[in-house]
């Protein structure tokens, strides 16, 4: 399926996704997951089927916790373990989406790397740590606007818990 959505325009993909969602569900809830290695640099992913580059994150099963979501996409995206659980750092609302797209950001506290670690494989072509100041110029607004905000200090949106993404 993710190969299908590789041939169609990135935009086009984006729709499908949330209107298949919506479909299922009146509402979408997504998770992203902050990484920092031990010189700072922070991690993020290129996909098969989106062009840009994102925090590691996918959406949340049926039943399941949005930390664990969080720590299962990691692993997936990256090849990442965490050893410890995750920190919430927000709850974002996607208005690039529908409207009705929630996303969950977590911090991993401490982790490790896995036999997998950073290899591309069917849903991720490219997985790097960047300095935060000096990120790939198609990084997603989004995923600028939170590493700016949890890695340089810099807030981009008012003061409060969560925001938009």
């Amino acid at each position: 399926m993710l190969k299908f959505f590789a041939l169609l325009p990135p935009r086009l993909t984006k729709r499908l996704i949330y209107g298949q969602s919506l479909l299922r569900n009146p509402f979408s809830l997504g998770v992203r997951i902050l990484v920092r290695n031990g010189d700072d640099h922070v991690l993020l992913v290129r996909h098969s089927y989106m062009r840009g580059w994102y925090l590691p994150g996918g959406g949340v099963d049926g039943g399941e916790v949005m930390a664990e979501a969080a720590v299962r996409e990691l692993q997936e995206e990256a090849g990442i373990s965490a050893t410890e659980d995750p920190r919430l750092l927000g709850v974002y609302l996607n208005r690039e989406s529908f409207g009705r797209d929630h996303i969950a950001l977590f911090e991993a506290v401490a982790w490790e790397a896995l036999d997998s670690f950073l290899q591309p494989n069917g849903e991720i072509l490219e997985a790097r740590f960047f300095r935060p100041d000096d990120l790939p110029a198609d990084t997603t607004r989004a995923t600028a606007e939170r590493i700016a905000e949890f890695c340089l200090g810099t807030r981009v949106q008012e003061p409060g818990a969560g925001g938009y993404w």
